[in-house]
């Protein structure tokens, strides 16, 4: 067969006149030009986070004034303490300073007790007359001044008594706590205190806890052991001379 012309298909078909038709064709050529390369560099953003550590402000103390004689004997202690702020006793002892933080949120009651006391020169010259290696150093009794009633030592207080607190689960789990020395009365007591030399956690819950140490720590150990503990109970030393506390200085915070 011989190859079909192509302008008399077209004629038959009705889609070209019978004249032949020549066609150009013109191929284009198009250039697509391609964007302009970046010429900005990549630009690295590092970000920095600072941790900034914030101090709480530390409360400054001001010296309470004391009053001008030393009283011994009170009906009852006057109301001389704001619960809502913190106060701070300094124990002048013969071996060195001893720095107590009160508690008077804890025990409200022991704590005005104490500090009224100390602004009524009640603990000058007493002493520390019972100092037990390893458990605690006790003092408070007005009698202790007093190296004729050495026999009674122990057994005095400023002329009233009140309950012990709870002090809202505070105890005696560590060296440095302070508490308040009674009899077996839960309402006896006055004016003696303790602080502990170890961990004496078996006090915790029956005697109030009313502040501990924040400086001094050493000092604390370092007084005189009046007695000691044996399995035939507690045992005087013989010859232990008993440190005396010759003033305490009452601070409160602005």
């Amino acid at each position: 067969m011989k190859p079909t012309n192509l302008s008399a298909v077209l004629v038959t078909l009705g889609l070209a006149s019978c004249a032949p038709t020549t066609q150009k064709t013109t191929h284009e050529i198009v250039v697509t030009t391609p964007p302009p390369a970046q010429t900005t560099a990549p630009v690295t953003v590092t970000t920095t986070t600072s941790t900034v550590t914030t101090t709480p402000a530390q409360p400054t103390f001001r010296a309470v004034p004391a009053l001008a004689t030393r009283v011994t004997t009170f009906a009852k202690a006057s109301q001389v303490i704001d619960p809502a702020r913190t106060y701070r006793a300094v124990l002048n002892t013969s071996k060195g300073p001893i720095t107590l933080e009160l508690n008077a949120k804890a025990a409200p009651v022991a704590v005005n007790n104490f500090v009224f006391l100390a602004l009524n020169h009640f603990y000058d010259g007493t002493r520390f007359h019972r100092v037990i290696d390893g458990f605690m150093a006790q003092g408070g009794d007005p009698q202790s001044t007093d190296l004729s009633q050495r026999p009674a030592w122990g057994t005095g207080g400023p002329g009233y008594s009140f309950s012990a607190e709870n002090s809202n689960g505070l105890g005696f789990g560590r060296a440095g706590v302070l508490g308040m020395a009674r009899s077996s009365s839960l309402d006896s007591q006055g004016s003696q205190f303790f602080i502990t030399l170890a961990p004496a956690d078996f006090l915790s819950g029956q005697y109030t806890v009313f502040g501990k140490v924040v400086d001094g720590l050493s000092t604390l150990n370092s007084l005189t052991k009046t007695a000691q503990s044996t399995a035939y109970g507690e045992q005087p030393i013989p010859g232990a001379q008993a440190d005396v506390l010759s003033s305490v200085d009452i601070l409160v915070s602005n």
